[in-house]
């Protein structure tokens, strides 16, 4: 037996029965430099043991060393595809744990920033999990979509990728009526765009083949292994942490929470996931669209102090709903402008975690739909 560098208790086997492949560091279904050791009876998988740290970069331990608005830039990287949410949860738990409050104007446009995020996240995964399952043509719909959204938040932030765009306290820019224009109008053909998704591949028979009781998430074992966002909901469990432990503006706006019902196979299975973030990015146009309508004037920053430096001993902890689910930002104070300690939740670690527990009987075709329809992303994973 090949020398995996697991621990042997992790994996079953009989010697000599079993065959070890190795799907990644560098496979391009892995989405990232992420390992899957893979023990196969012919097609047949009998374990899958992810093994992470390829992209370790300590960017917690990096927070020590930085000042408090020094590490916001840092937080970019923590999920570049949704790199608004990572932004919005540190600014939060800084601003809970110096008193610092963000201005209305300012809670509106972080909103606006960060649906308009999870709209292109989520198309980056609909257009991955259909080109791993062997659609290419999807992938350049979903990209086209998403070069429309990346070419709004440039205008807004002027960056397309490592926003940096909100701050403790505020903002960094104000939103033009010019650009309120133009969401407004990619809004309006989106809808459109997602009734062609639908039509493209959502019912293609192949592909309901392809996913449709694939990798199928009981709810209990969900709950089991911390499943957070659409991974969760797609399970039956009703949570969302914008409406079940709200926070910013969410309370004002009127959005519903989409949950699996199996629509064409069991609830929690791989179509369920991908099903739920194309509804989910119908809701996020519906909230858009009440965050434009209701964006109030006013300044788009708070007044900070000149330096940050909360109380010695204090510690916040705050959630968002990532385009990913629940991110969670933790940080303890020492009284000096740099944090004692920082610790972020995410929900790529937890999803990848129940591959061990979920792959073992499935074809390798399989493990390839079911591991794309979880969405993990390997910066969220190595932090």
């Amino acid at each position: 037996m090949a020398d995996h560098g697991i621990p042997e208790k992790l994996i079953e086997h009989e010697e000599g029965r079993y065959l070890t492949l190795n799907m990644g560091p560098h496979h391009p279904s892995t989405h990232g430099v992420i390992r899957l050791i893979l023990e196969l009876d012919g097609e047949i998988v009998k374990s899958a043991v992810p093994d992470i740290g390829y992209l370790h970069r300590g960017l917690e331990k990096i927070a020590e060393k930085c000042t408090y608005a020094g590490y916001q830039p840092y937080t970019d990287r923590i999920d570049y595809l949704a790199a608004m949410f990572c932004n919005q949860a540190y600014a939060m738990a800084v601003e809970k744990l110096a008193g610092i409050a963000a201005p209305p104007r300012a809670e509106y446009l972080r909103v606006i920033a960060c649906e308009l995020n999870r709209i292109a996240s989520h198309l980056v995964y609909i257009g991955s999990l259909t080109m791993d399952c062997g659609a290419y043509t999807p992938f350049l719909h979903a990209i086209r979509e998403r070069e429309k959204i990346n070419d709004l938040l440039e205008e807004l932030c002027g960056a397309r990728l490592t926003f940096n765009y909100v701050r403790i306290g505020g903002v960094s820019f104000d939103i033009t009526d010019e650009l309120i224009g133009k969401i407004r109008r990619f809004l309006d053909a989106f809808e459109s765009m997602v009734r062609e998704i639908d039509q493209l591949i959502s019912f293609n028979e192949i592909f309901m083949r392809r996913c449709v009781n694939v990798g199928v998430i009981s709810r209990e074992d969900a709950l089991s292994y911390g499943l957070v966002g659409p991974n969760l909901r797609a399970c039956g469990v009703d949570f969302d942490v914008r409406r079940d432990a709200p926070y910013s503006i969410y309370p004002e706006l009127d959005f519903k929470i989409c949950v699996g019902t199996g629509r064409y196979g069991r609830a929690g299975d791989t179509f369920e996931r991908y099903y739920l973030r194309i509804l989910e990015m119908l809701e996020s146009v519906k909230i858009l669209r009440q965050c434009l309508d209701k964006l109030p004037q006013g300044d788009i920053s708070g007044n900070l102090p000149k330096k940050i430096k909360p109380e010695k001993g204090a510690d916040a902890y705050v959630r968002v709903e990532s385009s990913r689910g629940d991110l969670g930002v933790y940080i303890v104070s020492d009284g000096t402008e740099n944090p004692y300690r920082l610790h972020m939740r995410t929900g790529s670690f937890n999803a990848l975690s129940i591959m061990h527990h979920t792959a073992p009987g499935m074809m390798i075709a399989d493990v390839v739909a079911f591991f794309a329809s979880m969405d993990v992303i390997a910066p969220e994973t190595d932090r």
